[in-house]
């Protein structure tokens, strides 16, 4: 399932959004940890302008892919020492960056989302 997932402030877990099928435009589960597959950030650049004018948040940003996994466990999770991290600001860049060297994240093949980080291989 095509999905899109952000990190939802008030809850303080991952928000995973259906792109298709029945469910398309819900969302479908709240997690403490998801994997995707052929993840792809997505901002909207409005959505962020707002962001930068109203100096509030809100959702325009996340990661689109397959979804692979989700669960509210987030020890089993923890080995990813050869993964590279990511990062969104709205208000320091304009799109997703890698946190080692900031430059731009595209894509890659899996993603995974835990607590507040995202890492990707």
């Amino acid at each position: 399932m095509k999905v899109f997932v952000y990190y939802n402030l008030h809850k303080k877990l991952w928000s995973v959004k259906a792109l298709d099928g029945p469910d398309k435009g819900r969302v479908v589960h709240h997690a403490n940890a998801v994997c995707l597959a052929n993840a792809t950030p997505k901002v909207s650049r409005a959505g962020r302008l707002r962001v930068l004018l109203e100096r509030c948040k809100n959702v325009h940003a996340g990661i689109v892919g397959d979804l692979v996994a989700w669960t509210n466990e987030t020890n089993d999770w923890r080995t990813y020492d050869d993964w590279a991290t990511v990062t969104y600001n709205p208000y320091l860049y304009e799109t997703f960056v890698y946190t080692e060297d900031k430059k731009e994240f595209t894509g890659s093949k899996k993603c995974i989302m835990v607590g507040r980080e995202v890492f990707t291989k």
